[in-house]
């Protein structure tokens, strides 16, 4: 696999490094972005979609964080991209967060970096690392989810009115064949990540194959578009929502309310129910607040928000 030539955006400063780190025994490849200001720094590490790879529109949210002086971290998982693992688009949910509490790790131990000023930002699927995370790690500062996963139940209940039971019951029994295949040694029994209405996808909703693949970029490195289907099986039973009250830090939701991939119900309750949780609503669907005009206006919050947790406090200290 090709290394990306190195990074520097003359308009922001930014700078980004190669990163590897170990989880679980094996390598995870990551991106660090720096900002051009003194340091030390504060963090985010920011956790990507299902299936997603960290050149897939997370470089876009990492360089907007830097350039107002928060060093960001984007990597990929085990199985995923260019980092470690077989089989290859392998999702496990306890891999994946094991993956994302090494690389706050990692960030925590980088020179000038500022171990107590740590943020973390999830989309989509990474929504619930994020939150299943903050929840047990009071270290962090800070947390922003957008579109998140945070409720299988919820999200399978929403699956069942648009597909059908037919369509989620033939899901299952792949997920349970692969299961099986994956006792015996065997080859992964694969399923598409997304596909039109009617496929046996993961996401079949009008918008997911084309939403899914405007946020890919045009050399997607280690990009699988379909993984083991025993995924289907543990997302079912995850509901990071439940320990929303556990989280201590300001934690940001913000909301697509036109999401028919990840209802938005479940993530309005997470902003209510955290200690500190704030909502920011948009009336768009799941893959819109990649692109313009919600880009910015998302980015805008998220910035505003991280301004007022990471930076404004330690503005005031000095």
């Amino acid at each position: 696999m090709s290394t990306p030539p190195p990074f520097f955006d003359r308009d922001t400063g930014v700078s980004r490094e190669d990163v590897t780190f170990a989880s679980g025994g094996q390598r995870c490849d990551g991106w660090l972005y720096r900002p051009s200001s003194p340091r030390p720094h504060p963090g985010v590490v920011l956790a990507h979609g299902i299936g997603g790879i960290r050149s897939a529109a997370v470089p876009d949210v990492a360089i907007r964080f830097a350039a107002v002086g928060i060093a960001a971290l984007t990597f990929d998982y085990r199985h995923l991209g260019t980092s470690a693992g077989n089989p290859r688009g392998l999702i496990d949910i306890s891999r994946q967060r094991a993956d994302f509490r090494a690389a706050i790790d990692l960030v925590r131990r980088l020179e000038g970096i500022d171990q107590d000023r740590i943020a973390l930002w999830g989309t989509s699927f990474g929504g619930g690392h994020v939150l299943a995370t903050a929840s047990r790690d009071h270290g962090i500062a800070a947390a922003i989810i957008q579109n998140p996963f945070v409720d299988g139940h919820a999200a399978a209940a929403a699956a069942i009115r648009y597909a059908g039971r037919r369509h989620t019951y033939r899901l299952a029994w792949h997920g349970i064949r692969d299961s099986l295949r994956a006792r015996r040694g065997r080859e992964p029994l694969r399923v598409e990540l997304a596909g039109p209405p009617g496929s046996l996808s993961m996401l079949t909703t009008p918008d997911a194959a084309a939403g899914l693949a405007s946020i890919l970029p045009a050399d997607p490195v280690g990009w699988e578009s379909a993984v083991p289907a025993r995924i289907v099986l543990q997302m079912r039973a995850d509901r990071p929502a439940r320990r929303a009250n556990l989280v201590t830090c300001p934690l940001l939701v913000s909301v697509c309310d036109g999401d028919v991939i990840t209802p938005a119900q479940p993530a309005i309750e997470v902003a209510e129910h955290a200690p500190r949780g704030e909502l920011r609503r948009y009336p768009i669907g799941h893959f819109d607040l990649f692109h313009e005009p919600w880009f910015d206006r998302v980015l805008d919050d998220q910035v505003a928000f991280l301004r007022r947790t990471l930076l404004q406090p330690h503005t005031d200290q000095r």
